[in-house]
């Protein structure tokens, strides 16, 4: 990774398997040592046991529950006070399903985890990189913040909502040596769907890609300087073309005056 200092910590949220568990591979390949967090203090030993060997690095784990606020109090302490170079936050959950029939406590958790945890640990970890003067901060969004979705309803918002903070966090560290990126998964081979009692056929074969080709591409990204990452879409100008959408968007409803058809006639 471009200008990253390989004695500055790297934080991985979710690290116990998947995505997170990936991330957790190419940093330590870097050379960071890593704090990873998971609520599966089993699996992250493992995990920790196995870079510590491949890779001669110093890996801490913390089995944490991000939901909790005296975890995520925990975790953002860590940020604060420790020389942290890199903070990913890939921790997140779906609750997928109508929302009539969702439990109320499970969707309140599920926004604790996908907005209130990643927000305060963005904070958090980027008050260490101002003082520094550099950091990354890697946050995970998904392709369906541009997709409505009758099943997924607080899944679809807070990762638009993730996509929306991200790029407005950027704009405030643009003329800086830290990077901010936001990163948009499709489907990916995980634990995602099944953790939810669900089938990864929800989408066709064709549809997936491998957390390893996920987290490549996501880095191959950030080191191209994007903000935003699609590693998926073939084509950079359907991009742009949403980007001058949302510019013509903005734009059109900046007029001061209330659209003619919803005046009476």
């Amino acid at each position: 990774m471009r200008n990253s200092n390989k004695d500055g910590l790297a934080v991985v949220t979710g690290a116990s398997s998947g995505i997170g568990a990936v991330y957790a591979d190419r940093l330590a390949a870097l050379g960071h040592p890593l704090l990873l967090i998971a609520r599966r203090a089993n699996r992250l030993e493992a995990l920790a046991a196995q870079l510590q060997n491949q890779h001669n690095i110093d890996v801490e784990t913390l089995a944490l529950d991000l939901t909790s606020a005296d975890d995520l109090r925990t975790l953002e302490e860590r940020l604060e006070s420790d020389n942290v170079e890199v903070l990913v936050n890939n921790a997140g959950g779906g609750g997928l399903g109508p929302l009539s029939s969702t439990n109320g406590d499970k969707m309140e958790a599920l926004v604790r985890l996908n907005i209130v945890a990643a927000t305060r640990l963005s904070q958090a970890a980027l008050g260490g990189f101002r003082q520094r003067g550099k950091g990354t901060l890697i946050n995970l969004g998904s392709i369906i913040a541009f997709w409505p979705s009758a099943t997924a309803a607080v899944y679809s918002g807070t990762k638009n909502y993730i996509l929306n903070f991200t790029r407005s966090v950027a704009m405030e560290f643009e003329d800086t040596d830290i990077r901010i990126q936001v990163v948009m998964p499709g489907p990916v081979r995980t634990e995602f769907f099944s953790s939810q009692g669900m089938s990864d056929s929800v989408f066709p074969d064709e549809y997936y890609i491998t957390a390893d080709q996920l987290v490549d591409a996501a880095l191959a990204g950030l080191e191209q300087g994007e903000i935003v990452t699609n590693p998926t879409m073939e084509d950079p100008k359907i991009w742009e073309d949403m980007e001058r959408a949302r510019a013509n968007y903005f734009a059109s409803v900046s007029s001061g005056k209330v659209a003619s058809r919803y005046l009476s006639t």
